[in-house]
């Protein structure tokens, strides 16, 4: 801002001539609205309100927050009353199914023993006689015998390149 004052202290028309005096004003810093840090001025474009883009950012959280809080409870607003219980909630449920369909695994062995993985190569080879008595007997579920057969195939890849 430019004033020019004549020596009169009047706007430079008065009756004494030869003395003008000129007073610029202009703004060299300001002080951060979030901090009260100095931000300065470089003298073109708006002048900064913040000292950062951090600090900016909290002062917008910070309105927002305060807008929301002044809306009534059923808009989103905040209750003035204090928070008297908080209580959480957990619902476990347990189902039990009952499967009626026929055994898959074969109870025994062919040698007459229960059944569990087998252990070796001979083992290997029993379950897999059986799983070729089932599919000629048809036993096996169509829906089964294709993903057996690529898994079978499959097998016998690894253990030839193997």
């Amino acid at each position: 801002m430019t004033k020019i004052q004549g020596a009169d202290g009047g706007d430079g028309r008065g009756s004494v001539a030869g003395e003008v005096r000129v007073v610029r004003e202009r703004l060299v810093a300001r002080t951060c609205a979030w901090c009260g840090e100095e931000v300065p001025y470089a003298g073109t474009g708006r002048p900064p309100a913040y000292c950062g883009a951090a600090h900016r950012t909290r002062a917008y959280e910070l309105r927002r927050a305060q807008a929301r809080a002044e809306r009534p409870v059923g808009e989103g607003g905040r209750t003035r009353e204090p928070v008297t219980q908080v209580v959480e909630r957990t619902e476990t449920v347990v189902r039990t199914v009952v499967r009626t369909e026929q055994e898959r695994v074969p109870a025994t062995r062919l040698s007459g023993e229960p059944y569990t993985l087998p252990e070796d190569a001979i083992e290997w080879a029993q379950a897999l006689a059986h799983l070729r008595q089932a599919a000629e007997q048809g036993s096996l579920p169509d829906l089964a015998s294709e993903p057996l057969a690529r898994a079978c195939e499959a097998a016998a890849r690894a253990l030839r390149t193997r």
